[in-house]
């Protein structure tokens, strides 16, 4: 769960570019979508490249596979159970990542271009390749 924000400090982000209301909290412009390729550009994991599972606008963060991975230890809940370490993915935040071209092994920043029929589109700016 998120913590609320002072309207102060909701006031201070909606100046921010990409960032909008949405009900009672914020939201990010996200450029990354579920199903994307992305590789790692800082931290502990960078150069890793994953597909996102999900993604958190409130939070401006993506769930990446094989991404930040932490390790839970679990005490055992009933008699008889033994104790165990679990591992999962923790989100990363969207300004670590950028999409990654797998036909042209590439990361690159996205843009945004009109076809022919009248779609928006997302396109990798190094490489051209449409992604929707």
């Amino acid at each position: 769960m998120v913590r609320p924000l002072k309207p102060s400090q909701i006031r201070r982000l909606l100046r921010q570019p990409g960032v909008r209301k949405h009900r009672n909290s914020l939201r990010y412009k996200m450029r990354i979508k579920k199903g994307d390729f992305v590789q790692v550009i800082s931290g502990d994991d960078k150069g890793k490249v994953g597909e996102v599972l999900r993604v958190f606008p409130e939070r401006n963060m993506v769930l990446v596979e094989g991404v930040n991975i932490v390790t839970y230890h679990r005490k055992p809940q009933r008699e008889g159970e033994k104790g165990r370490i679990e591992t999962k993915e923790a989100p990363i935040h969207a300004c670590k990542v950028m999409l990654y071209s797998k036909k042209h092994e590439v990361a690159s920043r996205v843009g945004y271009q009109i076809t022919a029929d009248g779609r928006k589109v997302r396109v990798l700016k190094k490489t051209g390749e449409i992604l929707d």
